[in-house]
């Protein structure tokens, strides 16, 4: 198994950041200090430390869908202080956010210890669906709507698009329900700024497949063994041990 997997896999973080401890040096196999990728380990056999802490696979994996309120960051830990998501919920086991909300969005969020189901959730190559309601400001009419799912550009070479459609119109303002197939960093706020028509409230509504009702802000629940199957079939991954 390749060592940023088997990191990942141990619920300590995504693929990506597990690379970062890597080339930072932070971890440790069998005694040796690893600083390139590429590292295969044998989870049966090798000793594997973060930070001088060893570890283990988890023996169950767990699934949490939380209703993220506004204000909490999205990370399992934060330098400055903030509350964080994992500050939400009660959960003994050592779980992450699968990708990630601002710090003024709401919504649907899952937390996870499962690696490789985390990993490909996340990643853009398999354009899970994200759904959200948008109050924007100012009246939005369909001409709006048709240009962001052309494509908007919201920096030099960089060009993102989202299916919309007008829930309501106010006079000073609009809610859309917009869906994305991939998301870059802050793409929603990004996209309707382009346009003119900058968000007001953001809360995301759906997450591959998993809806925030009727859940309200600061709460959450575990996910059902039909819901995790439907998640690992999205993904076309095949869940082992009956877990």
């Amino acid at each position: 198994m390749q060592l940023n997997k088997y990191l990942a896999s141990c619920g300590i973080a995504s693929r990506r950041k597990a690379n970062t401890a890597i080339l930072e040096g932070r971890v440790v196999v069998n005694g040796e200090r690893i600083l390139a990728l590429g590292c295969v380990v044998n989870p049966k056999r090798d000793v594997i430390t973060l930070d001088g802490r060893r570890l283990d696979l988890p023996r169950t994996f767990r699934y949490v869908l939380l209703h993220k309120p506004a204000g909490v960051i999205t990370s399992a830990v934060d330098g400055r202080g903030r509350k964080t998501v994992l500050d939400v919920i009660d959960a003994e086991e050592r779980l992450f956010p699968v990708g990630r909300l601002d710090l003024d969005t709401e919504g649907v969020l899952l937390l996870t210890n499962d690696g490789d189901l985390a990993y490909r959730l996340a990643h853009p190559r398999f354009e899970v669906d994200k759904v959200y309601e948008a109050w924007v400001s100012d009246p939005v009419d369909e001409r709006i709507v048709r240009r962001l799912a052309r494509g908007v550009i919201i920096q030099p070479g960089v060009t993102v698009s989202g299916e919309a459609r007008i829930l309501t119109t106010k006079p000073e303002k609009t809610l859309l329900e917009i869906r994305l197939h991939e998301g870059k960093k802050r793409q929603i706020k990004r996209m309707m700024k382009a346009v003119g028509h900058p968000v007001l409230q953001l809360k995301r509504i759906i997450f591959a497949g998993l809806r925030v009702d009727p859940l309200k802000p600061g709460e959450w629940r575990d996910l059902t063994t039909e819901e995790v199957d439907a998640l690992y079939r999205l993904v076309g991954l095949e869940r082992e041990g009956g877990q």
